[in-house]
């Protein structure tokens, strides 16, 4: 059985709410974090292994891999290399041995070569949920525990308390651990180039050539010293399943991040203020609701998206072809037009608005937050009244993005 830690979080010290952060006591009603059984890609899978509907065949490392990430629908190539000692795992993880990232729409898987599987796995209602378990060896079946110990880092002030993603950049030492850190408080495609990718190794990287990728730090009397590490220099290609950390991969990664956790915490605070309020917001509460609606709009719309440098990027070929077969309601409609039609030459997509609408995240939005972004987003791409805030979307970007919105998400604009 599934191991989970229900009543308590064992490993560290509850944070006492406040009214900022009230709509986040993962505990109680409405949340109920812990005692509601998640709906997530992963847990439908565990509890599919567990019931015995799918096995993952025990054998080498690789192998495994390759199967969980099958059953999973993600594309080997969208592999990221971390070597900051940022994981559960910390102790196997530095510049000698990255940890590696998988990830599509809603799931991440975490392998570290001689160490654990970890799972980050998005539920549309409760969030980020996190797993751990050991690959499969010897013919014996795996043991899947739901972590508390993932919490500490993923729902803590910087998640503004609820269960999302922790994407940090960091100037590790060569055994890993940070020596200077960057952007913690920020996610999302808006954060410059410059302060992006520190404790990542980056392949692919084109035009985007100021990073803190690849650098390995040590401290001297005058100060901070760093050191650029070619990838696979230090460790051996042979223990991943493919040679790239794609900046490609690295932008749509930052840009999920930034959506997924916007969108986690609105679906919060809605429900919150439901609850407290008995399904008859407050007009206090309206208005909160409102602003984080627009935020949300501004980011869907690449508002803040910081421009590629001239020349752009190419994107390792196996992965832009996995990215823009991934997610069947985002195939081009008849105009052949998608919102995940790559760009790469001065922004990261071809039509500004994010594709993460094609999720269940999006989809399961609470009715007075999903409401008030629906009629942020109609604003945002009206023609006849164009909305100042936008103007960098030219009409016929907009035409296209309603285009693809209406047949693909049903959505109405005047």
């Amino acid at each position: 059985m599934r191991l989970l830690a229900i009543l308590a979080l064992l490993s560290f010290a509850p944070v006492q709410a406040t009214e900022r952060d009230a709509h986040a006591d993962l505990d109680t009603a409405p949340h109920l974090y812990w005692e509601t059984h998640p709906k997530d890609r992963f847990t439908q899978l565990a509890d599919a292994i567990e019931a015995g509907r799918i096995s993952l065949t025990p054998g080498d490392e690789l192998s495994v891999l390759h199967q969980l990430l099958d059953e999973l629908d993600i594309p080997v190539s969208s592999q990221l290399l971390v070597f900051s000692a940022t994981s559960l795992q910390s102790g196997l993880i530095n510049a000698n041995r990255p940890r590696a990232i998988y990830f599509n729409d809603d799931t991440s898987v975490g392998y570290v070569p001689g160490g654990r599987f970890e799972i980050l796995s998005i539920d549309p209602a409760l969030g980020a949920i996190f797993y751990i378990f050991d690959i499969p060896r010897d013919g014996r079946l795996p043991v899947i525990d739901r972590s508390t110990r993932c919490m500490n880092c993923h729902s803590g002030e910087r998640q503004n308390f609820v269960p999302s993603h922790a994407v940090e950049s960091a100037i590790p030492s060569i055994t890993g651990g940070t020596l200077e850190a960057f952007r913690r408080n920020q996610f999302g495609h808006g954060i410059p180039f410059e302060e992006r990718f520190g404790g990542w190794h980056i392949t692919g990287e084109g035009s985007i050539k100021k990073h803190h990728g690849n650098l390995v730090g040590k401290l001297s009397p005058k100060g901070l010293q760093t050191q650029y590490f070619r990838p696979g220099e230090h460790f051996n290609w042979s223990n991943y399943p493919v040679q790239t950390s794609d900046m490609l991969a690295h932008l749509l990664h930052e840009h999920q991040a930034g959506f997924i956790n916007l969108v986690i915490e609105g679906t919060y605070r809605a429900r919150h203020a439901q609850h407290l309020s008995n399904g008859q917001l407050t007009q206090e509460q309206q208005s909160l609701l409102d602003q984080h609606a627009q935020k949300i709009v501004r980011y869907i719309l690449f508002a803040d998206e910081v421009p590629l440098p001239p020349g752009g990027i190419a994107g390792d070929p196996a992965y832009k072809t996995a990215f823009q077969k991934f997610n069947r309601h985002a195939l081009p409609n008849h105009h052949n037009a998608s919102l995940r039609d790559l760009d790469l030459r001065t922004r990261l997509l071809r039509f500004r608005c994010s594709y993460m609408i094609h999720t269940e995240l999006w989809d399961q939005m609470p009715a007075p937050l999903k409401d008030r972004v629906h009629h942020h987003l109609a604003s945002a791409l009206n023609l006849t009244n164009p909305h100042p805030a936008y103007a960098y979307l030219p009409p016929t970007e907009k035409q296209a993005i309603r285009i693809i919105l209406t047949q693909t998400k049903h959505l109405t604009f005047p």
